[in-house]
């Protein structure tokens, strides 16, 4: 395959469009709402602090690590080839299995529910209250099927070609990271609060584990030794997920202009101007409201970053600067997030299914392009599966699926490095990953250590989301099976 073209792709994604497409489907909603929830478990603005920057510091890491893999096999596809050249056609398959099933399709569907509970702020009508159909306990609200539609309009644009796939993308992008950057100032410069600063020294690193049902929390445990790096792990579901899909980029190499040197610079400047931008951002929040608080209070400061409205962050800070009208405000710049991050989403995860498709492990319709050089059966597949999911859970739920699933095949990935220096130790290499093996020995100790402790906390979930990693292990086979009799019956 040429430098100018793979299969029929269009190389038309430059530095600063790939670049675009690793901050815009990193920066979602996540920012702005799961700092509640983390402050909750670990209780402390330093232990607040500390999960963002552990977690930015593993991102970053990741993608060093990542970039050695894409400057070797700048294909469509991206980690789904990385797994499958490292290991075999199943691993490969496992992550696309996954990646389909849950992954890719599990966080677009988070985002577009995202979406519409942000619209919903403006239109009350398009709220989770508004429940258009109900049997037994499956319900349909209003919010879920708007959360679709978002889902059908950027598959449609998509589907158009990817010269439009990218403008959205850039528009939307460029938007949401100057209005955080706003945020942030506003919060530090504007917003600061000599009480909220007070109360938050005073307890800078007394964690607690805060434990809460029906609005009534049930225990605040104090934490010490082995039990604070529980709770940082534990917490780090939220932080992990607003900083995932980084790895999107790889996905669409097929269309990156000089991919082997753009994929590996948009990696590394994306996931760390993102991990500067939510470190600050959590700054901005605890110098604006105090980190522990009461779910009873009547007032935003009372209720704190722990118990801020629907978990809204970012909404009950920019709302302490500037009263009522700041709930329009970042329902606003919410919904710019949410709708910038599905398209990078939806543009780069149909391109893995196209590369499976062409592998002969998925519908071969897939593996097709469309006249404008898009996988465009791939966009409408992921977009209908991700669809049935808008419908299946809540936001957190889609969330703790998600992340188990995504560590796994992270750390394999990394490992895979290791592998193919070995069994690959002449092949190309335009960029290599730094620090090893040390940076990458340390990605996967760290990501081990957190899949573990989600594993262990969160069992219910990451033990779903690895039975479904397991579950692609006889579909795999069964599939080979059943394309390898078709193969016969055609000679």
């Amino acid at each position: 395959m040429t430098e100018q073209s793979e299969g029929n792709f269009k190389r038309s994604l430059g530095l600063l469009d790939s670049t675009m497409i690793v901050i815009g489907s990193m920066i979602g909603s996540g920012i702005f709402i799961v700092s509640a929830d983390i402050a909750r478990t670990v209780g402390s603005p330093g232990m607040l602090l500390l999960v963002w920057i552990i977690t930015g510091v593993v991102t970053v890491i990741g993608a060093l690590s990542y970039g050695e893999l894409a400057g070797m096999m700048p294909h469509a596809g991206g980690q789904y080839v990385y797994l499958r050249e490292a290991y075999n056609p199943l691993v490969g398959f496992l992550y696309g299995w996954t990646l389909f099933l849950v992954i890719q399709t599990g966080t677009i569907a988070a985002v577009a529910v995202a979406f519409a509970r942000f619209t919903a702020v403006l239109i009350p009508s398009l709220g989770e209250d508004n429940v258009l159909l109900r049997i037994g306990t499956f319900k349909i609200s209003a919010a879920q099927l708007f959360a679709i539609l978002s889902v059908v309009v950027l598959t449609y644009v998509n589907s158009r070609g990817i010269r439009e796939g990218k403008i959205v993308q850039n528009i939307f992008t460029t938007a949401k990271t100057a209005a955080l950057i706003g945020l942030i100032l506003l919060g530090i410069l504007v917003g600061r609060n000599a009480e909220a600063i007070d109360l938050n020294l005073a307890t800078f690193w007394d964690a607690t584990w805060t434990t809460v049902e029906n609005g009534t929390i049930i225990s605040a445990e104090s934490l010490s030794g082995l039990m604070i790096l529980a709770a940082i792990g534990a917490s780090m579901v939220g932080s992990l997920f607003s900083s995932d899909a980084w790895n999107n980029i790889t996905f669409t190499a097929g269309e990156v202009i000089n991919p082997k040197r753009n994929i590996p610079l948009s990696l590394v400047l994306g996931t760390g101007v993102v991990t500067i931008l939510y470190v600050l951002a959590n700054i901005a929040y605890i110098v604006v409201l105090p980190v522990v608080g009461s779910p009873g209070a009547a007032d935003l400061f009372g209720r704190g970053i722990q118990f801020a409205s629907s978990d809204r962050v970012a909404t009950a800070a920019v709302t302490t600067i500037f009263g009522e009208p700041a709930a329009v405000i970042m329902a606003v710049l919410i919904m710019i997030s949410t709708f910038g991050c599905n398209n990078g989403l939806i543009l780069a995860g149909a391109r893995v299914y196209y590369a499976m498709a062409r592998d002969g492990v998925f519908f071969k319709k897939v593996g097709e392009l469309s006249n404008r050089s898009v996988p465009t059966t791939a966009l409408i597949i992921q977009g209908v599966w991700a669809s049935l999911l808008c419908l299946s859970g809540t936001y957190s739920e889609l969330l703790d699926y998600v992340i188990f699933s995504v560590l796994i095949f992270y750390i394999l990935t990394v490992i895979g490095i290791f592998i193919l220096r070995k069994k690959q130790p002449n092949a190309e290499r335009p960029y290599k990953a730094l620090g090893y093996p040390v940076l990458p020995a340390l990605y996967v100790v760290l990501a081990t250590a957190i899949a573990a402790d989600l594993l262990y906390y969160k069992t219910q979930y990451s033990g779903s989301g690895l039975l479904i990693v397991l579950l692609g292990i006889p579909v795999f086979y069964l599939w080979k099976k059943l394309t390898s009799h078709k193969a016969e019956g055609a000679q």
